[in-house]
């Protein structure tokens, strides 16, 4: 069994015969049940991955198996002294390739399949106690050319039908290993998030001959209230339509289909923009908020001329010491209720005094 591929930013390092040892131990590769299971109601595919009920929970605060390697110390993921940023497959992955026979054989009805993919870690920094919002411009356009480099590669496997880039961050979303770090899944399959925006753009697209997205923007732009943040090439508002407490969307001004299209003063503008969101993010209540950031992005197989790319940011807090929770309503029925106007989230962000 060989170790899991790990790609540095910068001089490469090999892992050592004790790391190799280590994921062993550990069950890398481990042949518990992973598969897909098809929900017939929602016509969406659920991943089954009955092995990643044993993933590393808030592991001791003396170790941090992301951190780098000390010397003389138990390895960690990392086999290097210090790292730039570091990408490597997961572990305890939800998708996985080659996958794992199918467990259960499944029916007409109820339709199983391999839980085919990739599932990747990124490592933003070796600084175990920085965040993304504390990082300088420099290392977050770095983050970027390695995001553009992880879809170009893994959308160009043939499996791949779609690359997600996300980061759960804080406990408030149930992140259980607090080193700064994302997550990057290669998807055999469109998620159903992804296919309703997608039908929505085209059918827009088929009706108007205009980009939804585009419009969004220009109909952002034109209120110009719940904008909070934007540059030449990138705008980050609070949309009329926000689901979550402090939702922010983040849009290229250039109409584009995925993160690879992305030109160098693109990637140094997104760096920016990205980094006074998430600066705004932490000054909203003074602590380093927790949220959900996801890039969504066209299929990595077929033409998609009337999507655009955008990241979406999802906090959970509604004030300092109060979270949303997706009870009810959200969860039995699909329907979100908010409890602030997205005009006034927006205000609260730029820093403005809203009346309670």
């Amino acid at each position: 069994m060989e170790p899991c591929k790990r790609k540095f930013s910068g001089k490469k390092m090999a892992a050592t015969l004790s790391f190799t040892l280590f994921l062993k131990k550990e069950g890398l590769g481990s042949d518990s049940m992973s598969e897909l299971r098809w929900n017939p109601q929602l016509r969406q595919w659920v991943i089954v991955a009955a092995h990643r009920q044993d993933r590393t929970y808030k592991p001791p605060k003396d170790f941090c198996p992301f951190c780098p390697t000390l010397p003389g110390a138990f390895p960690t993921e990392v086999p290097a002294e210090d790292y730039d940023i570091v990408v490597f497959e997961n572990k305890y992955p939800s998708l996985r390739q080659p996958p794992p026979p199918v467990g259960e054989e499944g029916s007409e009805l109820y339709r199983t399949a391999p839980a085919e993919g990739i599932c990747e870690v990124v490592l933003y920094s070796p600084d175990h106690h920085t965040t993304l919002a504390q990082e300088p411009v420099g290392r977050i356009k770095n983050l970027i050319s390695v995001w553009m480099d992880r879809c170009q590669e893994l959308g160009n496997k043939p499996n791949i039908r779609y690359v997600l880039v996300f980061e759960n961050k804080g406990d408030a979303v149930g992140v259980t290993l607090h080193h700064p770090h994302g997550q990057i899944y290669g998807f055999p399959f469109i998620p159903p998030t992804i296919a309703a925006e997608l039908d929505s753009a085209q059918e827009h697209h088929t009706s108007t001959g205009k980009c939804l997205y585009c419009q969004i923007l220009e109909e952002e732009t034109r209120d110009g209230r719940r904008i909070i943040a934007e540059n030449d090439e990138f705008c980050a508002f609070v949309p009329f339509f926000a689901r979550y407490p402090f939702e922010v969307h983040l849009y290229p001004k250039r109409h584009l289909q995925g993160l690879v299209e992305l030109r160098e003063e693109e990637q140094e503008s997104l760096a920016c923009l990205l980094k006074e969101v998430l600066v705004k993010y932490d000054g909203l209540f003074g602590f380093s908020l927790p949220y959900i950031m996801a890039l969504h992005q066209a299929p990595s197989k077929g033409e998609y001329p009337f999507y655009h790319v955008h990241f979406e940011f999802y906090p959970l807090n509604r004030s300092a010491d109060k979270l949303k929770y997706l009870a009810g309503v959200e969860s039995g029925a699909g329907t979100f209720i908010t409890d602030m106007t997205p005009e006034d989230q927006a205000a609260k962000l730029r820093g403005e005094e809203v009346d309670e």
